[in-house]
């Protein structure tokens, strides 16, 4: 288990694609899970030592699956993330040509990435959803009662499929960011590059309830670099949100910015502190950054002890 690691699966998948580039995967054995909440119930039961799942895409933005997976149940942590480009290749079984196909299945988010070639070219197709571009593949090879696959093209070898048409994706920047989770106790020291993720829930809904919470981050000088809400599930106008912003736990405005969270909030689910992918940190002004924190610790401690 210490040196098994789950992913999107089946074979073909980009997720798959992603975490054989992750160092933390290297000569790990690798095994393909069929959804996000199945690959974060093998790490919470201990079946897998960490999984990789699709948290955001620079065109359609998050994957609720994810964020709603990470924000209930037991804690999890993100340990790592990787961002890769995506291009999508329409796949069919031999001998099918443009004209047969009336029905094409893939994952909602590629769906909404090749919506203007689709139009172009096919239009009026049927698109069913399935769990991954990879699932699509895969159910078609095994005779599935649709006529083509929207996927990553190297799931054509892996399922015996043939590239019908290529890179039919609207966008030549469309990217995907995926996230390695683990239990917690796996996190990294701060690297000085780093995001955290985090889910906050509200004490209750009222006006400025959604200032409050932004002005913990603001008055720290820490930038935000995502944010989304979410239904709670227990009733409706009920939500939580999902935040990505810059820094490390370990960083003192990141510390402050908790703590001024924690006690407005019903509850703050810390999610990890971790490297960023694109290596390019943002410059931290001097009144927020950690010896100034530091400074004005001790400025108070010595108010408080009349010095």
């Amino acid at each position: 288990m210490s040196n098994t690691f789950a992913y999107l699966g089946p074979r073909g998948t980009f997720a798959q694609t992603a975490i054989l580039r992750l160092p933390a995967a290297d000569g790990a054995e690798l095994v393909p899970a069929e959804s996000v909440p199945n690959a974060l119930s093998m790490v919470r039961s201990g079946e897998v030592a960490g999984a990789l799942v699709p948290i955001e895409n620079s065109v359609e933005g998050a994957v609720p699956t994810t964020l709603d997976g990470l924000s209930h149940g037991d804690t999890l942590e993100i340990v790592a993330e990787i961002a890769i480009p995506v291009e999508f290749s329409l796949l069919v079984r031999p001998g099918t040509t443009l004209k047969d196909i009336t029905r094409i299945a893939t994952h909602p988010h590629a769906h909404a990435q090749c919506l203007e070639w689709l139009s172009v070219n096919l239009p009026g197709v049927h698109v069913l959803p399935a769990m991954s571009t990879a699932t699509a593949a895969s159910d078609l090879s095994e005779g599935a009662n649709f006529d083509a696959a929207i996927c990553a093209r190297v799931a054509a070898e892996y399922y015996n499929l043939e590239i019908l048409a290529d890179n039919i994706g609207d966008s030549d920047a469309a990217w995907t960011r995926f996230v390695l989770v683990q239990k917690p106790g796996h996190a990294l020291p701060a690297s000085g590059n780093d995001k955290t993720t985090v889910s906050l829930f509200m004490m209750e809904n009222h006006p400025g309830a959604l200032q409050e919470i932004l002005t913990e981050f603001t008055v720290r000088g820490i930038d935000l670099t995502r944010v989304e809400s979410r239904p709670t599930k227990k009733q409706l106008g009920a939500y939580f949100f999902s935040i990505d912003f810059e820094g490390h736990i370990d960083d003192e405005r990141v510390g402050e910015a908790l703590k001024g969270l924690h006690r407005i909030c019903a509850d703050v689910k810390f999610l990890g502190s971790y490297p960023r992918h694109d290596h390019t940190p943002e410059p931290v002004k001097s009144a927020v950054n950690n010896e100034a924190f530091l400074e004005a610790d001790q400025w108070l401690s010595n108010l408080r002890k009349r010095v």
